[in-house]
């Protein structure tokens, strides 16, 4: 198993900020050699810490000017309730996140839209259609001070 010390989390968070870094600014910026530095990062990838690299898209350029947070409540809190739901939002390209969590409500949703029509759009045919979905708390983002997601 990889270590959990200092250098190893120095590794990730670099990692974390830039997956295009090159190993020797790495190496440097966490104070190993070069060579030091490659055993980790994929001792780090071999053990499953590191599970990949992702490009940081800028959603504006892609033309998603409005992103939401959803609370949905279930109906019915079934096996088959559930995995339809589920099904539903794995075909939904505007839902690029859905949590499974504990509370008042079932799920939460992250959803990306290119503007609030196309948002009313995804409400009434997709949430709005599901049998299951008996409460929805829209919480539109109006700014992402702080966003560590890749």
């Amino acid at each position: 198993m990889a270590k959990n010390d200092a250098i190893n989390k120095r590794i990730l968070r670099e990692l974390s900020r830039d997956g295009r870094i090159s190993n020797l600014e790495l190496a440097d910026r966490v104070g190993l050699s070069p060579s030091a530095c490659l055993r980790r990062v994929q001792e780090l990838e071999r053990e499953g810490v590191i599970s990949g690299y992702k490009a940081v898209l800028n959603r504006e350029a892609m033309g998603i000017g409005f992103v939401t947070y959803i609370g949905v409540g279930l109906g019915e809190h079934t096996k088959e309730a559930q995995e339809a739901f589920e099904r539903a939002m794995q075909a939904a390209p505007e839902v690029v996140e859905c949590h499974n969590i504990t509370g008042t409500i079932e799920y939460l949703l992250r959803v990306e839209c290119a503007d609030l029509p196309s948002y009313k759009r995804f409400h009434t045919d997709i949430l709005g259609t599901s049998p299951y979905v008996t409460s929805i708390t829209t919480y539109v983002v109006m700014g992402s001070p702080k966003d560590m997601r890749a």
